[in-house]
């Protein structure tokens, strides 16, 4: 073996106990000195058809790091659970991107669910810290009017709006089935991965567990700036139109800052 390999099968054999070392060290926790905007956790109780979630997150902003705190609880009847959108937040270079869902109840209620990290104050996101047990995973749960209107009129990405074609029993499983993780990880914290444990690979978890293996292993998973193009392969997205057209109708940055005060503003955006 030459001294090339020698060192390299050394510091992979490093990275290994150093990784084995921080899984038995360093262990998640719901008690740190978190960000303002993830410092409460959404919890969610389940009786019959009814869905009480608390702590829903409506924050007003001025700028992405100025704004006002602002929860409310909801009861959502599952019986009037009629839509399931799919949000891709395109960002950066190399195939990043954000991905959340949100459904909609009777026409006029949506509720937004973000996967994310849990960010103590002053941290940001890095993709090496997210492989190394440095942040927690959260699910966000939050009024669209807060968690789209961040993105389109604050952040200022591009932000893809797409409607789910799915049945009405499958959206309810999947609508419960985040509410029991996000309850879950308020019992049980868990450590954001940037590779197993991120925004799509959650989604992609909850769809397989409906539909087994509807939704393969694919780059677009990990790097999810594709990832509408792979829901739409898989016809996940309810349209006829050819995957151009469709991105150019469901973008809604236009829509979102047109009717930034709006009070129908999730209706609104939905205008195409």
């Amino acid at each position: 073996m030459s001294r090339a390999a020698r060192w390299l099968l050394a510091v992979a054999a490093a990275l290994v106990l150093l990784r084995a070392a921080m899984c038995v060290v360093v262990q998640p926790s719901t008690q740190r000195d978190w960000s303002a905007d993830q410092q409460v956790l959404p919890v969610a109780e389940i009786r019959g058809n009814l869905a009480t979630i608390r702590n829903i997150r409506n924050f007003t902003y001025r700028t992405t790091s100025d704004y006002t705190p602002a929860y409310y609880d909801k009861t959502f009847d599952l019986n009037r659970l009629e839509s399931a959108w799919f949000v891709v937040e395109p960002f950066g270079k190399g195939g990043a991107a954000h991905t959340f869902v949100s459904f909609g109840f009777g026409g006029k209620d949506y509720v937004a669910i973000s996967v994310e990290i849990r960010k103590e104050k002053g941290e940001s996101f890095s993709v090496l810290k997210g492989l190394m047990r440095q942040y927690e995973v959260m699910y966000v749960i939050g009024d669209e009017r807060d968690l789209v209107k961040l993105r389109t009129n604050y952040r200022n990405d591009t932000v893809y709006l797409y409607p789910v074609r799915t049945t009405r029993e499958k959206m309810r499983r999947m609508f419960v089935s985040m509410l029991e993780r996000a309850n879950k990880l308020a019992r049980e914290p868990e450590f954001y991965n940037t590779a197993t444990n991120t925004c799509t690979t959650n989604l992609v978890s909850h769809v397989n567990h409906i539909t087994p293996e509807k939704v393969p292993f694919s780059l677009a998973t990990l790097l999810p700036a594709n990832s509408d193009r792979l829901a739409y392969d898989l016809g996940l997205i309810d349209t006829d139109l050819p995957f151009d057209d469709a991105r150019r109708r469901f973008q809604i940055n236009e829509l979102a800052k047109r009717y930034a005060d709006d009070p129908q503003f999730s209706l609104r955006i939905r205008k195409n």
